[in-house]
């Protein structure tokens, strides 16, 4: 589960939403632009390397004639006869290369940090292998030294110490090949759900050595982040008449629906949003449950992000298969956060302070929505390095939705849940020109990145796309004044937002893999950078130059 920020300083972002199928206009906001009519779309590359959008028929297709030939592959590569191969996603570029990625599994065990990207060319050859780990997969034994009670045991007091109050494991621990870090190990994965202490759901993922007893590793699952809408205007929805009530459902976007929490913490979807003259919301914040506004803004951030990733990269939703992940609203009771669930795949928004600032501003529903699409794509690792870079592309993408819309009610930007007042005194939650400014985010690079929050340890990667899209100094765009430094002196001219986007998209979805550290990331833009505009370009050198302006090089 991912968040929009770190839950100790109980602060998140939230989503606003509205979408429909029948252009309606919410009453009592600015007037804002609808997604559909008035977005301003970032020109898809054709370059050969661009990504291409492959229908539903030809995406099956690929991933069929992929987990065909699994065996042959994993002998192309070198894999150990152990080893078998999981087709998880594949993509294609304008070029004919295709790249598909997979899990490991060995001897029948899932191998944590074991999923690998194969890329081919349009003529079938291999022209290279990304893995999450370089490590030859074999363990000595397939039986354990300690019992699963002592890694359940292990995993419950690791849960207990985040809030949660479950006496026992969601499910037994399981036996995996723990490959993610250092030398590969037989281990068991034991997952505790429950409650965090501030009300976000848990499902803490705690890995045990299984020959010690050791705690390898642990992650949280869950990642924090016409209608009348609180923060951008009045915009259309897209809603379905159901006999003589219409309902905040999509249809034109995989059918992505609205639900009302009515501030509980189940793990329900809730309650459908539903109206009786398809005019919803007010476009002021109410403590009621029984209040639209949080879902417009909510629906709206789903129908703008939909329409961002189909419109800038060709993909057809978060798992690029057309179906739409849904929304709930109101949830628990002034809780100040938002939240992306793959177990239910769904984003969540709390009502934030007195129950009357919901955490639904647009860069917040790409925010989270965008984790969605790391998750069904490189799976970064929720902790350490590659947990920033998790985080970091979701502020990048939430971020690059915003300027999408083109709504003036919530103009692009650089700053994180500007809108929410998540602080309290009017100060935006993250800064991309330099993070530093939030008091707890790191401008570079470091050895000891890996030890902060995710949410600050993606200080780096959100100055990195800042200098790769705008250049470093003083400067303003949209009226927003930023004053970007560089780590050694050096001055750097962007690429503009819309080059960096698809470089940071193209490096995320055929790059990355779960352990992908910085030094991976520059590795991965670099690749896609060149596979996009050639190595010898203006944009790879300014991919290389400004990695090195955060201390990575």
């Amino acid at each position: 589960m991912t968040h929009l920020y770190a839950r100790h300083k109980r602060t998140t972002l939230a989503i606003a939403t509205a979408v429909a199928a029948g252009a309606l206009l919410a009453t009592g906001m600015t007037t804002g632009a609808s997604a559909e009519s008035s977005a301003a779309p970032t020109a898809r590359p054709t370059l050969p390397g661009a990504q291409i959008q492959l229908s539903p028929a030809a995406r099956t297709s690929l991933i069929k004639e992929a987990d065909a030939a699994t065996p042959r592959t994993a002998e192309e590569i070198g894999l150990g006869a152990k080893e078998k191969l999981v087709v998880r996603d594949v993509s294609k570029d304008a070029d004919g290369t295709v790249h598909t990625r997979y899990e490991r599994t060995y001897d029948g065990l899932p191998v944590l940090g074991g999923d690998l990207v194969v890329h081919e060319s349009a003529s079938g050859k291999t022209e290279g292998v990304t893995k999450a780990t370089k490590a030859t997969i074999k363990v000595a034994s397939l039986t354990p030294s300690v019992t699963s009670a002592k890694a359940e045991k292990q995993a419950l007091t690791a849960a207990k110490a985040a809030g949660s109050e479950k006496t026992t494991a969601d499910q037994a621990p399981r036996k995996v090949i723990w490959a993610a870090d250092g030398t590969p190990v037989l281990a068991y994965e034991t997952v505790v759900g429950g409650l965090q202490d501030d009300g976000t759901p848990n499902e803490l993922h705690v890995i045990t050595d299984a020959a010690t007893g050791a705690k390898l590793y642990e992650y949280q699952g869950i990642e924090t982040g016409t209608g009348k809408s609180l923060y951008s205007g009045t915009v259309t929805l897209g809603t379905t008449l159901s006999g003589s009530t219409y309902q905040l459902t999509d249809t034109s976007r995989g059918s992505h629906k609205t639900y009302n929490k009515s501030h509980t913490t189940t793990s329900s979807a809730g309650t459908l949003f539903t109206d009786a003259d398809d005019t919803w919301g007010t476009g002021a914040a109410s403590s009621s449950t029984t209040d639209q506004t949080a879902a417009v803004d909510a629906a709206y951030g789903a129908q703008v992000t939909w329409d961002f990733y189909k419109n800038t990269f060709g993909r057809s939703g978060i798992k690029n298969n057309g179906v739409a992940a849904y929304s709930r609203v109101h949830y628990g009771n002034a809780y100040v956060n938002a939240f992306w669930d793959d177990s239910c795949f769904c984003m969540t928004y709390g009502d934030g302070s007195g129950n009357v600032k919901p955490l639904t501003s647009l860069d917040v529903a790409g925010h989270e929505m965008s984790h969605g699409v790391t998750s069904n794509t490189a799976g970064l690792n929720y902790s350490g390095e590659s947990g920033g870079l998790n985080e970091a592309t979701s502020d990048i993408f939430g971020t690059a939705v915003e300027f999408y819309a083109a709504n003036s009610s919530d103009v692009g930007d650089y700053l994180i849940g500007e809108k929410i007042n998540i602080n309290g005194n009017g100060t935006p939650l993250r800064y991309m020109d330099q993070p530093s400014k939030d008091g707890s985010s790191a401008n570079y690079w470091s050895s000891s990145l890996k030890n902060l929050d995710v949410h600050y340890s993606s200080g780096p990667a959100n100055h990195f796309f800042f200098l790769l899209s705008e250049g470093s100094g003083a400067r303003t765009v949209n009226g927003v004044s930023y004053n970007s430094p560089t780590y050694n002196g050096s001055t750097i001219t962007g690429i503009g937002r819309a080059k960096a986007v698809q470089i940071w998209y193209k490096a995320l979805t055929q790059y990355m893999t779960s352990t992908t550290t910085y030094a991976g990331a520059r590795t991965a833009t670099l690749s896609a950078a060149s596979s996009l505009y050639g190595s010898g370009s203006t944009e790879y050198a300014t991919v290389a130059a400004a990695w090195s302006a955060i201390n990575v090089s």
